[in-house]
């Protein structure tokens, strides 16, 4: 049996503390606000709609009780044109602490990794050359 149609796809983090990671999404990851509830709140990218997450409080009666719980084991990647430029903003700029400092990784990354107020780590990434021994895992989009 085929699967239905995807007409949408985004995650939704479960959060102690919605407030706190409306306004990290919001006003240092530049999503918007497209529906917000006391306890759960969609976000969207201007630029790119298609981008969405959204945020719910962990503990409200639509998460089943056994998972109400926050979020864990969660990374974000958001790839930009330039992390040497978002390190100094969000870092240095920001006063955010990074978890993982801003460093070129072998597999073709250069980036850091911060952790929202919702315990989401947040990889900030901008693509490099990998190495050779690792160019060749890469497969070439279709």
């Amino acid at each position: 049996m085929t699967p239905s149609a995807l007409t949408s796809f985004y995650p939704v983090i479960c959060t102690q503390n919605l407030r706190e990671s409306l306004a990290f999404y919001t006003e240092l990851l530049g999503f918007e606000k497209t529906f917000e509830a006391d306890w759960y709140v969609s976000l969207r990218r201007t630029e790119a709609p298609h981008y969405e997450l959204a945020l719910v409080d962990a503990e409200h009666q639509t998460v089943p009780a056994a998972f109400r719980q926050p979020v864990r084991g969660v990374l974000l990647n958001f790839e930009v044109a330039d992390v040497d430029a978002e390190y100094a903003r969000l870092v240095d700029g920001a006063g955010l602490r990074p978890e993982l400092p801003l460093r070129s990784e072998d597999f073709g990354q250069r980036h850091f990794i911060l952790a929202a107020p919702d315990g989401v780590l947040i990889d900030v990434i901008t693509p490099i050359e990998p190495s050779p021994e690792y160019a060749a895992a890469y497969r070439s989009a279709p």
